[in-house]
Parts: C-alpha cells; sequence; structure tokens
C-alpha cells in the first residue's frame, strides 16, 4: 500500500513574489509562523527561500536587506514533488537534494508543502500502517 505526500503535506503555503525586497520577505515570512516562503512569478513556483538563504546569501554576503531582492537570495530551480507521488519518494528526493522543504506542485500550481518535521511528526504512523499492511500480507490465507 502506498502513503502519498498529500496525506502528510501542510496545505497551507506561504508565497512571495520575486520582486520583494529582502526585508519584506523576512517579515512576510515572520508573519506567516514558518521558515520559508514559496517564491512566485507569474503565479507559478520558482524559487523557494528560507531561512538559511536570508543568513548566508544575503546577511553574510552583504546584500542590502532594503534593496536586494528575493529573486536574487532565492533557491532555484525548484526541486518538487507530485501530491499522488509515495511518501518514500518525497523522502529519497529530500535525500538527493540535501533539502528540508519539499514543494508539492503539479501542473505549475502549488498544492503544499512536504518538510522534515512533517515526515518525523508522522513517521510512527507511518512505520504503524507500513507494519499493520506487512502483516496482513503476511497472514497465510484461509487460517
Amino acid at each position: 500500500m502506498s502513503y502519498l505526500v498529500k496525506q502528510y503535506m501542510r496545505k497551507q503555503v506561504a508565497t512571495v513574489a520575486g520582486e520583494v525586497s529582502i526585508v519584506e520577505a523576512a517579515s512576510l515570512m515572520q508573519k506567516s509562523g514558518t521558515g520559508f516562503l514559496i517564491v512566485l512569478e507569474k503565479g507559478s513556483p520558482v524559487g523557494i527561500v528560507t531561512e538559511h538563504d536570508f543568513v548566508y546569501k544575503a546577511i553574510a554576503a552583504d546584500l542590502d536587506p532594503k534593496k536586494g531582492k528575493v529573486a536574487e537570495i532565492m533557491s532555484s530551480p525548484l526541486v518538487t514533488v507530485d501530491p499522488d507521488e509515495d511518501l518514500l519518494k518525497a523522502s529519497e528526493i529530500m535525500q538527493k537534494h540535501n533539502i528540508r522543504k519539499l514543494p508539492v506542485v503539479r501542473g505549475g500550481i502549488i498544492y503544499g508543502i512536504l518538510t522534515a518535521r512533517d515526515i518525523s511528526e508522522h513517521c510512527i504512523d507511518y512505520v504503524n500502517k507500513s507494519v499493520k499492511d506487512v502483516m496482513r500480507w503476511a497472514a497465510p490465507l484461509g487460517d
């Protein structure tokens, strides 16, 4: 049995336009209560900006946060996963790309985001479901 990304993802995703200043984006991130913003261009997701990007690409690079734009510090191209993809495949994508936040996108539309925290919070549920599935299929038929 598959466990789908859409069963574990967060559906509320804060977004920002690439031309927004770094300081405005930081304020929006604070208000949203998340450590990331999805960057949109013409309504489609094109990048992600995280707390890491603010520190390493803006502050450490000595960019003026009032003049610098989100597009200058965002991570792009955006690594994504389909909402109907298996959770294990999503975990593999995150590991391969060394990311902790994986936008859930289909056809240029953002459906949500899956984070390493989401996976860890639901890990025991996932393991319990998997064990039950294995036991159900491993049990001898007709007994």
